[in-house]
């Protein structure tokens, strides 16, 4: 009988090791609603508007999220923080979220993206389709050229910078809360790759006219780490891009 109690007193401090580990692992959310609506579908896009875009004028605010960190955090990047802070705007029933700050990672503090966002009800469908044309990715088709925004938060090898090649031209260097604008002008494809001690690279087809947005930053390696490259969406790279407060 004795034993049993023993494993089953086991079995439930197991669990809630496990809880806890899930617990600490994840971002602090703190959500304060000023009114109440009806919580929209978790398959509802939400839109996100970053500091230096204006709020729409017709917006009504519900309330505030802020998505933090826990001192035990780990799963707390960019995309996480956002997609934890949209989960909290469908929630409380709001269709757009404002970014108000934005705290990157710091190699001396926190290794997560902290942020704090208005959440907001968008009713007019006009207007809420004004927001999202940022999406279209064609910006001037008068252009005999591309730009190409390139930008790295902090965080992991902070102190470790890459060179950043377009082919076999070296366009930029990389460092860490940095951001460059550069224009392209060979049309095609072509290949984005930078190197430490692994190499990383990203396909991308340059067509003039249009803005591309790579965001750089650094993983785990056995000395330096190693560059990692991503291509994001226009609305979602100009949002992060504006983030930046480069030195």
């Amino acid at each position: 009988m004795l034993k049993k109690q023993n494993r089953h007193t086991m079995k439930r401090l197991f669990l809630g090791l496990i809880i806890f580990s899930l617990i600490a692992c994840s971002p602090k959310v703190t959500t304060k609603l000023a009114k109440i609506y009806p919580a929209l579908d978790y398959k509802e896009e939400i839109t996100v508007i970053g500091i230096t875009e204006e709020t729409p004028p017709t917006a009504i605010e519900i309330g505030t999220v802020k998505i933090g960190d826990t001192g035990f955090s780990t799963n707390c990047g960019w995309d996480v923080v956002i997609e934890q802070a949209k989960m909290e705007a469908r929630k409380a029933g709001g269709n757009v979220l404002k970014i108000i700050k934005h705290l990157p990672p710091n190699a001396m503090g926190s290794a997560c993206d902290r942020i704090t966002a208005k959440i907001l009800k968008v009713e007019n469908p006009d207007e809420l389709s004004k927001i999202k044309e940022n999406k279209i990715s064609i910006v001037d088709s008068t252009w005999n050229y591309a730009k190409l925004f390139v930008y790295r938060q902090g965080g992991v090898g902070a102190l470790v910078g890459y060179d950043l090649y377009l082919g076999d031209s070296v366009i930029c260097r990389v460092k860490s809360n940095s951001k460059q604008e550069i224009k392209i002008t060979k049309k095609g494809m072509n290949t984005l790759w930078a190197k430490t001690e692994a190499k990383a690279e990203v396909p991308i087809d340059i067509e003039f006219g249009r803005e591309y947005y790579l965001r750089c930053s650094m993983g785990m390696g056995v000395m330096v780490g190693r560059p990692k490259l991503q291509l994001v969406d226009r609305m979602q790279g100009k949002l992060e891009y504006n983030l930046i407060k480069s030195k």
